[in-house]
């Protein structure tokens, strides 16, 4: 429950009135001698109603007792105020506290509100049929005002004594007057691009259109990521659709997983497809997809859409869950910024900053925004720090050609903890904050089991709109991964499941008494260590798609995707924790998959940045050619597709790898 001066209410609920989303609005409550606030709670829960009141306010409130079961809200709010020195009135959907005025004015009050009329439609993309999330409803001449929700619906009580008319706007589109004839449900309003409105030079995507294609997709807009993202991460922002799920997986920052009817991002099949700005991203090797690697992408999304199952998508991707499509931001028109400060719980603080220079006379126009985050976690030894960077430079060649060059990325370093059974944290005093591999040493907080990465994504956009019926768009990119993830290791005959810790099983590992214990070891060979497991990854491809209208009404896309992808995967020792050395002594037989240690040097004793267990070298090289036709007419829509891909994956081992020669 918010509480804020009435003025401020009133200067909100005129200026900028947010809808809560609409739950049952039947009410049930049993309270004694309870606090008013604590039955407003309740019954902003239950309903999804706002509630505004004064602080003041509550010094004069009585102690509630009532109970109802399943009743309207308006009746459970009139026994609730009978005996209270306050009154209330529902603006929009918020419920607003005020003092009790005469009986003159309370009549006035209510035979307005008996004249009210509940309006609702839907607003939308004239063209691609999409909902316009966050568009602006407000009765004409008044300050009564509204916000379309995420699939483009709204709600807006309107009383006789106002103005008949509403008033629909979005930013880039013509807003449109809807007179009020006395039918409650508008239907669809339809809303048509302004090409003079336009606020950014748009980067597309290969993305489907809402109600068009026909698969199951949802989309969200820039306006419902901007109120929601706070310190979550792409996954969070999706849990409310149909056909998805999310989880925290250990909790760390950007550890975040994702399902798409019953199909796991973490798989490593690929089930779930990832593009940013139509740009595949997913692990060429096993088609794992790592959030963490774009963990900032929320700061410059303008859009987020998700096709659930096979979709319409001309992406050479094994996307049998779904997709998920981020458009970035472009560069923008006008020239401002803004500088932004978060703060949350465990810590959590956010630094944002954004400059534009604005389209000039020749065409130009450069965005550059960065973004600092850092926190604790909401567990034991998840610190994390993060900064996030976008640069945009577009050049407006002529008023059917643009180009584009884009810079995303994201460099961060955080915290993990691996997956433990319920059992283990209903037993731990910390509950659900506890961390198996939470540590100490020297003194401070010591996190060996972590994750660090950084891959820019650099990519050139060419759009052509050839002529009204035909376009060109062509993207080439790079992306250039390096970091990886720290873990504990023990040497032969040492489980890391009996590590020594400070006090009980719950206790923070004690990496003092580790370093101690190997210092002491006859031969000066570690019983711990910890290592990092590196990857290094470059890659790069080209994709063109060439679209035209084939008479009325079909649709043909067809164009070409070329990949190239190399990495470099290694694990190598980054802390001996007291020791001189690691054995790694060659054993077996140099056949594959028998043998263990380095065949090159068979008495090898490997030291911190030595390179053991494996050394991997991997190429990925594929090509695939696409068309696709989509017929549409009227209510009816069909698509085909065909695809041809070329792959081939060639994989060569180091010396550290089952013993093998590079």
């Amino acid at each position: 429950m918010m509480r804020i001066k009435l003025i401020t209410i009133l200067i909100f609920a005129a200026c900028l009135h947010i809808s809560a989303a609409s739950f049952s609005q039947n009410i049930t409550v049993s309270e004694k001698n309870a606090s008013l606030e604590s039955v407003m709670n309740k019954i902003q829960q239950q309903s999804g109603y706002d509630v505004f009141m004064q602080t003041e306010l509550l010094a004069k409130s009585n102690k509630v007792t009532i109970s109802v079961q399943n009743e309207p809200m308006t009746v459970v709010l009139e026994k609730i105020f009978k005996r209270q020195p306050l009154s209330f009135a529902i603006v929009g959907h918020t419920i607003v506290l005020k003092e009790k005025a005469d009986e003159k004015t309370s009549a006035l009050v209510n035979a307005s509100a008996i004249q009210a009329t509940a309006y609702k439609g839907k607003v939308i993309d004239a063209d691609t049929r999409e909902p316009l999330t966050g568009a602006t409803i407000t009765v004409k001449g008044t300050s009564n005002s509204v916000s379309a929700r995420l699939d483009g619906t709204f709600r807006i009580n309107v009383d006789a004594s106002e103005g008949q008319v509403l008033v629909i706007s979005f930013v880039g589109y013509v807003s449109k007057e809807i007179p009020l004839t006395g039918n409650a449900d508008l239907g669809d309003i339809t809303l048509k691009s302004s090409t003079n409105a336009m606020s950014q030079v748009v980067i597309t995507g290969d993305v489907a259109i809402d109600r068009k294609t026909p698969i199951a997709v949802s989309s969200i807009g820039p306006q419902f990521i901007e109120e929601h993202t706070g310190p979550n991460d792409i996954p969070e922002l999706l849990k409310g659709i149909p056909g998805v799920m999310t989880t925290q997986q250990g909790g760390g920052y950007g550890d975040s997983r994702i399902s798409i009817r019953g199909f796991s991002s973490s798989s490593g099949n690929g089930n779930v497809a990832y593009t940013i700005n139509g740009i595949p991203v997913n692990d060429p090797e096993t088609g794992t997809l790592y959030w963490s690697d774009f963990s900032g992408l929320t700061d410059v999304a303008s859009s987020i859409q998700v096709q659930r199952g096979l979709g319409a998508s001309k992406i050479i991707i094994p996307s049998f869950g779904g997709t998920v499509n981020v458009t970035t931001r472009g560069a923008d028109v006008q020239s401002g910024g803004f500088v932004s400060e978060g703060i949350g719980t465990n810590n959590w603080n956010k630094t944002d900053i954004l400059v534009s220079t604005g389209l000039n006379s020749n065409g130009w126009a450069a965005t550059l925004q960065g973004s600092r985050t850092q926190g604790d976690g909401f567990a034991d030894g998840l610190k994390f720090l993060g900064y996030n960077y976008f640069f945009n430079l577009s050049k407006v060649i002529n008023s059917h050609q643009t180009l584009s060059l884009n810079l995303v990325g994201a460099n961060q370093t955080h915290g993990q903890r691996d997956k433990g059974t319920i059992a283990n944290y209903e037993q731990a005093p910390q509950g659900t904050q506890w961390n198996y591999y939470y540590g100490i040493k020297n003194g401070k907080e010591y996190d060996a089991y972590n994750n660090f990465f950084s891959e820019p994504m650099l990519s050139l956009n060419h759009e052509w709109i050839i002529n009204e019926k035909s376009s060109l768009s062509t993207v080439l990119y790079g992306l250039w991964g390096n970091g990886g993830g720290g873990d504990i290791n023990g040497a032969t005959g040492f489980s890391t499941g009996n590590l020594p810790r400070v006090g009980n099983y719950y206790s923070p590992i004690d990496f003092d008494a580790i370093q101690r214990n190997n210092a002491a070891s006859p031969d000066g060979s570690a019983q711990y260590f910890v290592i990092d497991s590196h990857d290094r990854t470059n890659w790069y491809g080209l994709r063109s798609t060439y679209r035209t209208r084939l008479g009325k009404y079909i649709d043909l896309s067809a164009g070409i995707d070329l990949r190239y992808y190399w990495g470099n995967h290694y694990q190598e020792v980054t802390d001996l924790l007291g020791a001189n050395y690691v054995p790694y002594f060659f054993s077996g037989s140099p056949g594959t998959g028998s043998a263990k240690g380095n065949i090159n040097d068979p008495n090898e004793l490997a030291v911190t940045g030595s390179k053991i267990y494996y050394y991997n070298r991997d190429f990925v090289e594929s090509g695939g050619a696409f068309a696709q036709a989509e017929y549409s007419k009227n209510d009816f829509t069909a698509f085909i597709t065909l695809q041809e891909q070329m792959k081939r994956l060639c994989a060569r081992y180091r010396t550290r790898l089952r013993g093998l020669h590079f």
